[in-house]
């Protein structure tokens, strides 16, 4: 029996719209946005939140014009539920977000965002899952010894950092490589992954196959 094709989002004439979730730098962000600025990437990021006050992301969004505001998780400290996820998903309707982007957000997405945004909920991990999930994937990568490590965007679904994979790309572990200068080298990559999943997204190009995503055209 033929696995059924799910068609996350297809092609319009208007830039794909980009709500942002952030709890750091917003170096990823940042780098969508520059991607956008160059006409790389046709979107537009319509709102950017954080559930840390005072966060950079917040700053840099505002600098490119981008509405954003920090939005209240409590109670919860590792997830986002409940009446904070009713707040969060409203919030990114009414800025017309076609596709959330988790950006560094460091909270566990629950039911009520992927549903109202059913698969169109991106992330990006540090490392070449399934490999290495979970948080410091670099650190994982380098105490576990391995030659290769690289970065994942993926659609998110209930489990965590399980969904199905879109771009990955590889960055070798160097010998006397620390935490920190893998973890700058994969940064690098992230910066060139994301803009690279969106804008394929954007074209219409994707299909969810069960656990896997073909990209078409």
């Amino acid at each position: 029996m033929q696995e059924e094709e799910i068609v996350p989002f297809a092609p319009q004439s208007q830039p794909l719209r980009i709500g942002v979730l952030g709890s750091g730098s917003g170096t990823n962000m940042q780098s969508i946005l520059d991607a956008i600025a160059s006409g790389f990437l046709d979107a537009r990021v319509t709102c950017c939140i954080s559930d840390v006050p005072g966060a950079k992301i917040l700053d840099r969004a505002r600098a490119a014009g981008v509405p954003a505001e920090w939005i209240d998780p409590a109670p919860w400290k590792t997830k986002l539920e409940g009446a904070a996820e009713d707040r969060y998903v409203a919030r990114l309707r009414e800025s017309g977000a076609q596709v959330v982007v988790l950006a560094g957000f460091m909270r566990i997405v629950k039911r009520g965002l992927l549903s109202a945004f059913p698969w169109r909920v991106l992330n990006i991990h540090p490392a070449l899952l399934p490999a290495f999930p979970g948080v410091a994937a670099w650190k994982q990568a380098l105490d576990y010894g391995a030659k290769v490590a690289g970065v994942t965007v993926h659609f998110v679904d209930a489990g965590t950092d399980t969904g199905p994979i879109i771009v990955q790309r590889a960055v070798p572990v160097l010998d006397g490589d620390t935490p920190e200068t893998l973890h700058a080298r994969i940064q690098e990559q992230e910066h060139l992954a994301y803009p690279e999943a969106l804008r394929l997204l954007a074209a219409g190009r994707l299909r969810i196959c069960g656990r896997r995503v073909k990209i078409v055209g």
